[in-house]
């Protein structure tokens, strides 16, 4: 690391709007550098980067990149793979001879500066990364995080401790980059089926977090959900909700909208715990959580404390009106995690009349899983499609939304985003309302919230 930044003064971002790209520019930001960068689009989170004293721009084009950023003699440029390779900012600072630096690179660099607590899987990693830093910041261990989300207690991606010796990373399986990462804890949710656009196939996926988890350190710890299995790297324990296992919840019972539930582990047992966020895939979620914050040295005391005040991430299952519709948005892309979160929403509310709208992401996740979307939005008692976010993608020919459409039992309907809200608001009555998925979706929530809180 010391030779990476051997000199650097100024740090500059290439798709600095993502939600890891932002977490360490803000790093940097807190440690002195200069910090800059491009993203394609302004969004809420670069206009809080632009609040934090980080320059962005948003045209692609060389004239955009300050004077400051210039000099490859103090200056690191570092980039996401989400960023064409034919960005005219990317090109200029190859051909300016800069060194670049992928994000997940950089990141690997931290992970070795202290304890890192990774947190990997299909689904799952990232209410589980944040919740276990909450945990870690609430007791008197303390920690640093890089968040793959906006933490709804700290209204950021990124805490900082330079007292703790631990650093929570949500290590990311796109572009493999957690093959950067070098764990003392190594964890892993869930290993379904995705980013076959990367991979390949299934088993290629499956080699990556074999690899991802024999990473880690001699002296460290690998944590995986019940049901899952490494050939390569020796289990330190598995997780589960409802099954005896080295590290179990059980007796879950709902009060409210909170989940109360008791902790069984390899350190300690908690009885009576409470849930600050709903849905039982949370309850499995905090119980990994809870099993690396006790690795960590947390007390049990701690955690009791701590858990009910637990507010959760941005897009995760966040409840934005409870009157004749209840509407709740939630960040879920894969079948898997579709399934969770509607399954959710029938065990808390089975008598509401359940509408989700969902904007497919990416061209290929669409083609590859589209029975499985269709299976998991059956959930639902009606389904509204939103057209493809094409991300970094071009389209695929014959792949649409109406893939998903054609497979789907229950009633639905295509809409486009520019008849959205009006569709919503004619044809959505009383029950509850979600809007699912990765894209721009998101964009739709201050709309939905005015309307559904008048």
């Amino acid at each position: 690391m010391e030779i990476v930044f051997r000199n650097i003064k100024n740090i500059y971002f290439v798709g600095i709007g993502g939600i890891g790209m932002s977490a360490l520019a803000r790093y940097f930001r807190q440690k002195g550098y200069r910090v800059g960068g491009y993203d394609r689009t302004p969004s809420a989170l670069t206009e809080r980067l632009s609040l934090e004293g980080i320059a962005v721009n948003y045209r692609d084009e060389e004239e955009e990149i300050a004077s400051e950023y210039r000099d490859k003699a103090d200056t690191l440029v570092v980039y996401t793979p989400a960023v064409p390779a034919d960005s005219r900012q990317l090109c200029w600072f190859k051909e300016a001879g800069f060194v670049l630096h992928k994000r997940s690179e950089v990141l690997g660099l931290l992970s070795r500066t202290g304890k890192a607590l990774c947190v990997g899987g299909t689904h799952g990693k990232t209410t589980t990364t944040t919740l276990l830093a909450f945990l870690l910041d609430a007791s008197h261990v303390g920690c640093n995080a890089f968040l793959g989300g906006i933490s709804r207690n700290f209204s950021t991606n990124l805490l900082t401790d330079e007292k703790s010796e631990y650093i929570v990373v949500e290590a990311d399986e796109f572009d493999r980059s957690f093959l950067q990462l070098t764990p003392y804890v190594a964890a892993i949710t869930a290993m379904d089926e995705d980013h076959l656009d990367i991979y390949g196939n299934k088993a290629n996926l499956i080699d990556a977090f074999e690899a991802f988890a024999a990473r880690t350190v001699p002296e460290g710890k690998v944590f995986i959900k019940k049901g899952l299995s490494l050939e390569k790297s020796k289990v330190s324990g598995y997780y589960a909700v409802g099954e005896v296992t080295d590290n179990y919840s059980d007796n879950l019972r709902v009060e409210g909208v909170q989940y109360v539930f008791d902790y069984h582990g390899q350190k300690a047992e908690i009885k009576d715990l409470r849930l600050g966020v709903p849905g039982r895939m949370n309850v499995e979620n905090a119980t990994l959580a809870i099993t690396i914050a006790l690795e960590a040295g947390v007390r049990p005391e701690e955690i009791r404390e701590a858990l009910p005040r637990f507010k959760g991430v941005m897009r995760r299952f966040n409840i934005h009106s409870e009157g004749k519709v209840m509407y709740i948005d939630d960040y879920a892309h894969h079948p898997q995690e579709i399934e969770a979160v509607l399954r959710a929403v029938r065990e808390m509310w089975p008598e509401k009349r359940l509408t989700v709208a969902f904007q497919p992401h990416l061209y290929s996740r669409t083609n590859d899983l589209q029975a499985g979307f269709a299976k998991s939005l059956d959930i639902a008692d009606e389904v509204i499609l939103l057209d493809i976010y094409p991300a970094r993608e071009m389209p695929i020919p014959g792949v649409t939304s109406a893939v998903i459409l054609d497979k789907l039992n229950v009633p639905a309907h295509i809409v486009a985003k520019g008849e959205f809200p009006k569709f919503v608001e004619q044809n959505v009555g009383e029950g509850i309302f979600m809007t699912v998925g990765a894209g721009d979706i998101d964009r739709f929530v201050p709309v939905f919230t005015d309307m559904f809180n008048k």
